[in-house]
This record gives C-alpha cells, structure tokens and sequence, in this order.
C-alpha cells in the first residue's frame, strides 16, 4: 500500500538514498531541499520537492502540508539536516556554536513539532532523526555537534515517551563517519582518512546507502513496539574496543 513521507534536508546524500528506496517501493515521497537542483533527478521519477531551509517554520510547515495530502496522511518523516564544525571550545564563538545547535538540533525540533502535530491527527507515524557517533561518543574538538546531537538523542527519548500512547514511533540513527559531502572534510587528505579509519573496529567508513537503508527500515519495516531507540551506524566505535 502507497504510503506518504517527508523528507527534511532532502539534497543531502543520505537523503537522496532513502527518497530512492521509497520510491521504489512505491510511496510517494515530498523532499523539502535548500538545493533543488540535487533532487532534480528524483523529481522525474515522481518525487514532490518543496525549496526551502529546515528551519524556516513556514518552509517546513508547506513540505508537512503537501506531503500530508494523502488519503492517509503523513505516515513517515525522516530528518536529514546536519553540520560539522570541529574546534575546541576557545577556539570556537559563541555564535558558531549556537548556530551549530540551530542547524542540528532547533532543525529537528521543528520537524518534530509540526510533522508530529500532522501524524497525530492519523493517530500513527513514524519519525527518524539522524545523529552521530559524537552524541555518545567522547571525541576531540567535537564539543559543539556533540551537543547538538546529544541534545537530540534526549529530544528523541522524550518525544517517544509523550506519543508512545497516541501512535507515533520516534527513533534516531546514529552515524560515524560517512562518504558524503559533510564527511568530505574530515576525509580531506589520506592521513586524515588513516586516522579516522583507524578508530573504527571495522576499518573503513560508512556508506550513505548503509544509513539510507536503516532509516527506510526505521520508517517501513521495523516492529511498532522499537521507539525512544538510537540505532548506531559506526562500525563499532560506541560499543567496541579494538
């Protein structure tokens, strides 16, 4: 049965997957995206592209109209908004670090707010917000996204605990370092490839299609009684010790 998802910070690369995956699965799938140019693609393969920022209310609250105009309403949202700003603390502004907070985590509250608010009137749905390894992983120069998306994974918890009894899921996926435009910085020159490898139990990086599959998975596939859950995607890092 077609089903209806939203797809916020839908030019990314991970995003990009999982609007494939959707689609050939049959669903509709609504992407709202700064660069509509990257979903160009997926737009002529029947994807809806809203342009707009993540954290403008109104952008969002359009994407949630038009994704929930279907005769079941929104069934699934999936927040892909993210940012790396790696220095110390004072090496790093105030306002650096708030607007780390706001692309990372006031982001994923808006998209919690009013694609919740839409999935509650269906009284079901499903809502995946993307983390990272740092929010539970102690990692240097990370204090700022460490922040934003331990914040997050608390958002998560809680927002699963208030909606448990009114039918909406709500989990994170949780990545280490990925082939993508955002992890292209880290992954900039050989030695720092070799580093960041080497602390990963599995030796290699993440590939956008593994985080794309679990997130599909999350919004699709899994079991009605996993909510409050932060699946990690890091090889190992969070749980291992080589």
């Amino acid at each position: 049965m077609s089903k209806s998802f939203l797809l916020v910070g839908g030019s990314s690369d991970i995003a990009r997957h999982l609007a494939s995956l959707l689609l050939a699965d049959g669903h509709r799938v609504t992407m709202l995206a700064r660069d509509t140019e990257r979903c160009a693609e997926l737009a002529a393969h029947g994807a809806v592209i809203v342009q707009g920022d993540a954290l403008d209310e109104a952008a969002v609250q359009e994407a949630v109209n038009q994704a929930s105009d279907h005769e079941e309403g929104l069934a699934g949202l999936a927040h892909l908004v993210g940012s790396i700003a790696l220095r110390p603390p004072h090496a790093t502004k105030v306002e650096d670090f708030e607007a780390v907070l706001r692309t990372n985590l006031t982001s994923a509250f808006l998209s919690l707010k009013l694609g919740g608010k839409a999935m509650l009137k269906a009284g079901t749905g499903r809502l995946v917000f993307t983390s990272s390894v740092a929010g539970s992983y102690g990692l240097t120069n990370h204090e700022a996204i460490a922040a934003a998306k331990g914040g997050l994974e608390a958002m998560v918890r809680a927002a699963a605990s208030t909606y448990a009894q009114r039918g909406l899921r709500v989990n994170a996926v949780a990545p280490g370092l990925t082939e993508t435009r955002l992890g292209a910085s880290i992954l900039r020159s050989d030695a720092l490839r070799e580093a960041s490898v080497g602390m990963i139990p599995l030796k290699r990086i993440n590939e956008p299609e593994e985080i794309a599959s679990s997130m599909h998975w999350l919004l699709t596939q899994a079991p009605d009684n996993l909510t409050g859950h932060v699946l990690p995607l890091d090889g190992g890092m969070s749980a291992l010790r080589g």
